[in-house]
């Protein structure tokens, strides 16, 4: 943590209502932002993508559960993996308490892997988690969102240990895959709506821009250490039932 001058509470009083000025500039510039995503234009699905859900076989207008609104987290377990990726996992913990709320504003949240359904299962026994979690294992849905990639796409990137971040191995260890097997999936969100029975999509985002999902970096953010984080990104978080 950098050093810091102590002051009296007037001179406090004086910086804080300063950064004040600027965090409710930052807020204002964050609504702007959310009314240009409500104002993205829409693309219509043509394709018909079928999921494995715990009650069998589902489209994707039936994974809508009745609303008009969807948020799919592309959760990172891989057909290579073993156990989900941490910092995903370490998102899903709080998915759970949010799941009437959202609801209640006509939004389905569910997540999507590619790994089998009996691999997510096990995986959502484990964390004790209930929001819905289907497979995308048999469908192009993925891979068509630009979320997950081959092994021989992977390949062709041509990286190596030594030009990626610390995360990639360490995370690739954690989920019981090699590199190559974890970079063949992505963090990303996609959101759709169904209307008069075809679904279009009207948002999406990926890498950074699935923080929002992650309700601990604000609390951070606003404590004196911050994340704390520095070049080894991510690389504290742990699944909720492997911290010492």
């Amino acid at each position: 943590m950098a050093e810091h001058t102590v002051v009296g509470r007037a001179e406090w009083q004086a910086a804080r209502d300063e950064l004040l000025r600027r965090e409710k500039e930052y807020t204002r510039m964050g609504d702007e932002l959310t009314r240009q995503r409500q104002e993205l234009p829409w693309v219509a699905v043509g394709k018909e993508y079928v999921f494995d859900t715990d009650d069998g076989p589902r489209p994707l207008a039936a994974l809508f559960d009745g609303r008009s609104q969807l948020m799919v987290y592309h959760f990172m377990f891989g057909p290579s993996f073993e156990a989900g990726d941490p910092s995903n996992s370490s998102m899903a913990d709080a998915f759970d308490g949010m799941l009437p709320h959202l609801h209640a504003r006509d939004v389905t949240l569910l997540l999507v892997s590619q790994a089998p359904l009996p691999k997510l299962q096990a995986y959502k026994r484990r964390m004790g988690w209930r929001i819905p979690w289907v497979s995308a294992a048999n469908t192009d849905f993925s891979f068509d969102l630009g979320v997950s990639y081959t092994p021989e796409e992977v390949r062709g990137w041509g990286l190596t240990a030594g030009t990626l971040p610390p995360i990639v191995a360490s995370n690739a260890a954690a989920t019981g895959t090699d590199i190559n097997g974890y970079l063949t999936e992505s963090p990303a969100v996609s959101v759709f709506t169904l209307r008069d029975g075809a679904v279009y999509q009207t948002y999406a985002a990926g890498a950074r821009g699935v923080e929002f999902l992650m309700p601990y970096y604000p609390i951070l953010d606003r404590v004196p250490k911050g994340r704390d984080e520095g070049d080894a990104f991510q690389t504290w978080i742990r699944r909720h039932d492997e911290y010492a």
